[in-house]
């Protein structure tokens, strides 16, 4: 390749362009970072997943760079014009409605074909309701798994949350308000030993982190259904010492220590003659009895 035809390739200014991938906040609008705002006033063009809702943004921080509307529905049909842009030099900044970009919406298709096409890319870091709630939650897990929006069909939920039983991680997910309570009762069937979160409006005025078993918080939001709002993070403590107990017949071994110590039988008795009854040891009976919180 001449070196005329090298320059055509990269670009008119010398040098392809960049796709800038810009946290923006998650509800208040002071997280954000001094890097992120001079991205957004120094990129060509905003590639906006909602262009209203970035506009509120950069209105408030007297940002006046060019926007343009890049969601689920345009970004397949406009990427390789975009990529075609970038080649060309033009840098490019996407916001997704709130939080990193990427995740659970439609940049990261365009990430993977600026990588595909050896164009330019960074990430610039912020807030993330994932890891926000996740915090909030106080689980204390070795891991956690985000699995995006929840099914919202019955049986996907249903099979989702079997699969991922045996997972020693929290569990997170989006979730809508008004699917809120449905899926809080299929948490609290497939997961009944667990803890459970419910964080809602992060870093906005009303602010809401329950926690509990899911189905105490479904009493608690069973009334409000109707009038939940906002954003929605539903959080899966890791799996209880109940659930992991593993022995010939454990739950039956369970059941029957919940039974004995339901009528009035101590701890150690309890423990005692079911182990005396299933032959398993005394000492693995310990840690079931404790993990119930009787």
């Amino acid at each position: 390749m001449s070196l005329c035809a090298k320059f055509d390739a990269i670009g008119v200014l010398g040098m392809a362009g960049k796709l800038s991938m810009v946290a923006t906040p998650i509800g208040n609008l002071a997280d954000i970072s001094r890097r992120a705002l001079d991205v957004l006033n120094a990129a060509d063009t905003i590639l906006a997943e909602d262009t209203r809702v970035t506009s509120k943004l950069l209105s408030h921080y007297k940002i006046s760079t060019r926007i343009e509307r890049c969601d689920e529905n345009t970004i397949f049909a406009r990427t390789p014009v975009l990529l075609e842009r970038m080649d060309a030099g033009e840098t490019f900044a996407f916001c997704s409605d709130a939080g990193t970009p990427g995740v659970s919406d439609p940049g990261a298709y365009l990430v993977a074909a600026a990588h595909a096409h050896d164009l330019e890319v960074e990430v610039i870091p912020g807030a993330s309701a994932v890891t926000t709630a996740y915090v909030a939650s106080g689980f204390a897990a070795p891991s956690f798994y985000f699995g995006g929006f929840l099914p919202r069909k019955a049986g996907e939920r249903e099979k989702l949350f079997s699969t991922l039983k045996t997972l020693d991680a929290a569990l997170i997910f989006y979730e809508s308000p008004h699917r809120c309570v449905a899926s809080l009762k299929a948490i609290a069937e497939a997961f009944p030993t667990r803890e459970a979160c419910m964080a809602r409006e992060l870093t906005k005025l009303h602010e809401e982190v329950l926690r509990g078993k899911a189905a105490s918080l479904v009493e608690q939001l069973t009334s409000r259904e109707g009038s939940l709002k906002g954003e929605v993070v539903l959080l899966i403590g890791p799996p209880t010492k109940e659930e992991t107990f593993v022995a010939p017949g454990g739950d039956e071994v369970v059941s029957r220590i919940r039974e004995l110590l339901t009528s009035g039988m101590s701890k150690s008795a309890a423990v005692k003659q079911v182990a005396s009854e299933f032959g398993v040891s005394k000492n693995s009976l310990y840690d079931v009895v404790h993990g119930m919180g009787e």
